[in-house]
């Protein structure tokens, strides 16, 4: 449900470094399906950062075309599918409430019940942040947020994906990321040795629009990092 209002405060701190473009998933109800269209509106080789859903997408991406990928930054999210048994269907009954509600009462009264758990506490009563992820909300449909259930619902296992990675790879969230905790990303770490771990002071889930600086700083250093085997000849030196 999210669009480019949430790199919107990045990309002015960044754009000296890179050229950036914010890729839109329409109505595509799949993450394998999201990943192939974004390689078709890409260039022959890119970085690619992704955040929560969008770096979901972004492990599909480097699943389908690993050579495409010149380095990888993971935001706020998940990389194990939908668990089994009653955890899954925990996951599956909050889900279904929020498209209960977009489709009992419209999709800005799911986004004002959903964005209470995607920021850091104190920045609930911040009047021009909350309005902007819930205005970010409501510009998607029913039909795009139900599209989007489906594809998380569905969601493939990514562990083989980050065990492959061999480009510099940036795992970041918010210290008070409720949605995507930081555990979460540790154990994501775990699995890809040379990743850095970033993580951002006062934020919660919406840590690029909470801490825009602080991710930015992250991202500018990801994006001088030099490439896995350039750092391990110099090593070897």
């Amino acid at each position: 449900m999210c669009d480019e209002a949430v790199w919107a405060p990045l990309i002015p701190l960044i754009a000296h470094a890179a050229p950036c473009s914010v890729v839109d998933h329409g109505a595509a109800s799949s993450l394998p399906q999201m990943a192939e269209q974004l390689l078709r509106q890409a260039p022959a080789r890119f970085a690619l950062a992704g955040h929560s859903m969008g770096a979901r997408v972004a492990l599909e991406v480097f699943r389908q075309a690993p050579d495409r990928v010149s380095r990888i930054a993971l935001l706020d999210t998940g990389y194990l599918p939908l668990a089994a048994g009653e955890a899954g269907q925990s996951e599956k009954d909050k889900r279904q409430q929020l498209l209960h509600i977009a489709k009992t009462q419209g999709v800005r009264s799911m986004a004002s019940a959903w964005v209470q758990g995607m920021v850091h506490p104190q920045r609930l009563s911040d009047a021009v942040l909350m309005a902007s992820i819930v205005t970010m909300f409501e510009r998607k449909s029913l039909e795009i947020f139900e599209a989007q259930i489906h594809a998380l619902l569905a969601r493939p296992d990514a562990r083989s994906v980050l065990q492959s990675l061999h480009v510099p790879t940036l795992i970041a969230c918010g210290d008070h990321d409720a949605w995507a905790p930081l555990a979460q990303h540790q154990a994501m770490q775990a699995l890809v040795p040379h990743a850095r771990l970033a993580v951002f002071a006062d934020a919660g889930h919406m840590a690029p629009m909470e801490q825009a600086q602080a991710v930015a700083d992250a991202l500018l250093q990801w994006l001088a990092a030099e490439g896995i085997g350039q750092a391990r000849g110099k090593e070897a030196h």
